[in-house]
């Protein structure tokens, strides 16, 4: 997995194979987990999942730890890790673009996170 941090366009940037997306997924889904991050560069440490009182999802940057953070409610998890295991899926390349406003599911003032296919690139179609 690897997580960049964008300053120019605000945005973190998340690249895993299809297995890291899943598991990724589980952990939003379940509400806990800590992933680390392939070093360098704008690299983020990782990612914390956490559970938290909602409604929906906050996604943060902990400044401190250099780590993505992925806080909210079960059902907006569960959104949440619906998408990611879409693009973990999806055999035609792409990327996910989750931001608020856009996301009924995410808390307004949410790092903006683009999420890439393991299969790279825009899609064939």
């Amino acid at each position: 997995m690897r997580l960049v941090s964008d300053p120019a366009y605000d945005e973190v940037d998340l690249s895993a194979s299809a297995e890291e997306l899943n598991r990724l997924a589980d952990a939003v889904a379940l509400g806990k987990g800590l992933f680390t991050s392939s070093p360098g560069g704008d690299v983020l440490a990782g990612v914390e999942v956490k559970n938290a009182p909602g409604p929906g999802v906050f996604i943060g940057l902990d400044s401190e730890r250099q780590v993505l953070v992925i806080s909210g409610d079960s059902a907006g998890r569960a959104v949440l890790a619906d998408n990611l295991r879409g693009m973990a899926t999806a055999e035609d390349g792409g990327h996910l673009h989750l931001e608020s406003p856009g996301h009924d599911y995410l808390v307004e003032g949410s790092v903006p996170l683009v999420v890439n296919s393991p299969h790279g690139g825009m899609p064939a179609r």
